[in-house]
C-alpha cells in the first residue's frame, strides 16, 4: 500500500476506507458571485485578487453553488448566512432551518402546542407563580437570528394561555438589516401590542451588547444589568416615547446594533424572582452568552443581581448541555462529513478564529457539540477589538499559517479552515500565498467555496451601505486535481460541497448525504 501521509501504525489498521487523494478545504465568509449588471459596490470585483480570478478562469475546476433560500432549507428568496452555509457544506444535504420549521408551525397554527412553549406560558400563567413572561431577542424580518414575526406569534399564543404581565425585550439588529430600521420594527411591534391590547415593551438594546458571543462580557453585562435591574441612561414611559428615544439616538449616530439600553421606567419590566423567560432567537450562537449569564452558574461575571428560581425556554437549543427547554428541540444528522470521515477513521484537521470556531466545528459538524474519532481542532485568537472595522484583515494571517502548518504534518488526508475577513478581500492574496505552498509540495488537493455572499454588494440601491448578506450565488474552486476531475457543467448548492471531497477523495458517500458530486464521470 502507497503511504500517502504520516499515521501512526495502530490508525492505519482501523482505517476502513483509505482516501486516495487528499484535501484542503477552505471556507471563506461571505464572498459571492454578483451579476455583471451589479458591479457598484462590488467589493470583490474591484480588490486585487489575482488568485481567485486565475481559479474563475479554469474551465474544468469552476463553478458556482446556491446559497440561499430553498438551495439551503431556507425560506424562498431569503438571503443566506454562515450558520446556514456550514452546516449545508458540513452535512451534504440540503437542512431544513429552523425558520422552516418554525415557519409551518405558525402556518398550521401549531406553535402554542408545541410543549416546551405550551409549559413556559402554563407557568407563566399559574396562579402559584408570579404571573409575569419575559419574551427577549431580536426584532427585525432579517430572517438570520429570529424573525418578528414568531415574536407577534408568541404574544398571541401567552394572551391566549392568560398570562397576566407579558414584557417584551427588544434587541434592535442593523447588521443582517439597515442600520436605522428599528424604528420601522417597533412601528410594527406597536400595532400588534395594540391589536392585541396586550404586551409591554420593557427594554431596546443592542445586539452588540446582547448577543456577543466572543465573551465580551462587558457587553453582555451592560444588556443583563438593563434585562434585570432596569439600567439605563434613558427612560420610557409609553411605547411612543420608546421610539422617540430610538430616533434620538440615530441623530447623533447611534445606530440599531450598538443602541445603549432604553428601559421603561420604573423598573416595572425587569426580570425578577421566580418569572418566566423566552428568548425566540433560533439561530444559537449569539444568544449562548446572555442566556447562561440569566440561567446557569456561575455567573461569568459580577453582577448586583441574579434572578433566581427563573424558567428559561429557548427557541432552539442554544448549546447541547444548557438546562433550558426548547420550543423546537434539535433534529439529529447521521453521518455528516466530519462524522463519516471519523468512521473511516480518516484523521481531519477543522481549523478558524475565535469569531467563526463555531462554524467548523458546531456549525459544520452538523449542529452537535460532537468531536469526531481522529478530528483535530485549531483555535487562532481573533484580535480584541471594539469593531472588526479597527482591524479588518481580524486573523486571517494566523489561520493560514496554522493551515500551512497543519498540512505540512502530512497527518490529516483532511483539513477545512474558515476564512473570516471577506470585506478585505484584497488579503486574500496573502492569504493564499500562506497556504499555496505546503498544499501543493504536500500533494492536497484543494477546494475554496463561501458560505454566502456579502462582499460582493457593499452599496445599495438609493447610496447607503448595504450591511446585510445577500441573495447571489458563491464560487466553487477545485485545484491541484488530476486532469480525470473535472466539474460539471452546472450550477450546484452548498450540500454538493461534502459529496464532491468525498468523490475526490475516493471515499464512500453515505445515503444520508442528498447532495451530488459535480464532478463529471
Amino acid at each position: 500500500m502507497k503511504k500517502m501521509w504520516s499515521l501512526k501504525k495502530a490508525d492505519m489498521q482501523k482505517m476502513t476506507e483509505i482516501a486516495q487523494n487528499k484535501v484542503c478545504l477552505i471556507v471563506i465568509d461571505g464572498w459571492g458571485v454578483a451579476p455583471a449588471s451589479e458591479s457598484n459596490g462590488d467589493a470583490v470585483l474591484h480588490a486585487e485578487t489575482p488568485v481567485m480570478d486565475a481559479f474563475a478562469k479554469s474551465t474544468t475546476g469552476y463553478t458556482t453553488l446556491e446559497a440561499h433560500g430553498l438551495a439551503v432549507g431556507l425560506p424562498e428568496g431569503l438571503m443566506g448566512n454562515s450558520e446556514v452555509g456550514h452546516l449545508n457544506i458540513g452535512a451534504g444535504r440540503v437542512v431544513y432551518q429552523d425558520i422552516v420549521r418554525i415557519d409551518l408551525s405558525l402556518k398550521n397554527k401549531t406553535l402554542a402546542t408545541q410543549p416546551h412553549l405550551a409549559a413556559a406560558l402554563a407557568r407563566a400563567a399559574s396562579a402559584s407563580g408570579t404571573g409575569r413572561l419575559h419574551l427577549a431577542g431580536l426584532v427585525s424580518d432579517g430572517g438570520v437570528h429570529s424573525h418578528q414575526k414568531h415574536l407577534h406569534a408568541i404574544l398571541e399564543a401567552a394572551k391566549a394561555a392568560g398570562v397576566p404581565e407579558t414584557y417584551i425585550h427588544f434587541f434592535g439588529d442593523g447588521r443582517d438589516t439597515s442600520p436605522r430600521s428599528a424604528v420601522k420594527y417597533l412601528e410594527l411591534l406597536k400595532e400588534k401590542v395594540d391589536e392585541l391590547s396586550y404586551g409591554t415593551l420593557a427594554t431596546i438594546v443592542g445586539r452588540y451588547y446582547a448577543m456577543d458571543r466572543d465573551k465580551r462580557w462587558e457587553r453582555v453585562k451592560l444588556a443583563y444589568d438593563a434585562l434585570t435591574l432596569g439600567t439605563a441612561e434613558t427612560k420610557a414611559t409609553t411605547f411612543d416615547s420608546f421610539i422617540e428615544a430610538v430616533k434620538a439616538c440615530y441623530a447623533r449616530d447611534e445606530t440599531d446594533e450598538f443602541l445603549k439600553p432604553i428601559v421603561l421606567d420604573g423598573g416595572k419590566g425587569t426580570i425578577q424572582d421566580g418569572d418566566t423567560v423566552v428568548f425566540f432567537n433560533y439561530r444559537s450562537d449569539r444568544m449562548r452568552e446572555l442566556s447562561s449569564a440569566l440561567g446557569i452558574s456561575p455567573m461569568p461575571f459580577e453582577a448586583e443581581k441574579s434572578p433566581k428560581d427563573l424558567s428559561i425556554t429557548t427557541m432552539t437549543q442554544y448549546k447541547a448541555d444548557f438546562p433550558f427547554a426548547n420550543i423546537f428541540p434539535p433534529q439529529k444528522m447521521d453521518n455528516v462529513l466530519a462524522e463519516h470521515l471519523g468512521k473511516l477513521s480518516v484523521p481531519q484537521c477543522h481549523i478558524a478564529e475565535t469569531e467563526k470556531y463555531a462554524h467548523v466545528t458546531f456549525f459544520f459538524n452538523g449542529g452537535s457539540e460532537a468531536q469526531y474519532f481522529l478530528e483535530e481542532r485549531e483555535l487562532v485568537p481573533s484580535p480584541k477589538v471594539a469593531t472588526y472595522d479597527l482591524q479588518p484583515e481580524m486573523s486571517a494571517i494566523q489561520v493560514g499559517e496554522k493551515v500551512a502548518e497543519r498540512i505540512s504534518t502530512n497527518k490529516f488526508p483532511f483539513v477545512m479552515c474558515n476564512f473570516a475577513p471577506p470585506d478585505m478581500v484584497g488579503h486574500t492574496g496573502i492569504y493564499n500565498a500562506a497556504i499555496k505552498g505546503p498544499v501543493k509540495s504536500m500533494g492536497y488537493i484543494l477546494f475554496v467555496t463561501a458560505d454566502h455572499g456579502n462582499a460582493e454588494k457593499m452599496i445599495a440601491a438609493d447610496g447607503t451601505p448595504h450591511t446585510a448578506h445577500t441573495c447571489n450565488p458563491v464560487p466553487f474552486v477545485m485545484s491541484g486535481a488530476d486532469e480525470k476531475f473535472k466539474f460539471l457543467n452546472k450550477v450546484g448548492v452548498l450540500a454538493d460541497v461534502a459529496p464532491t471531497v468525498l468523490d475526490v477523495m475516493g471515499l464512500s458517500i453515505p445515503k444520508e448525504m442528498d447532495g451530488v458530486s459535480l464532478l463529471a464521470k
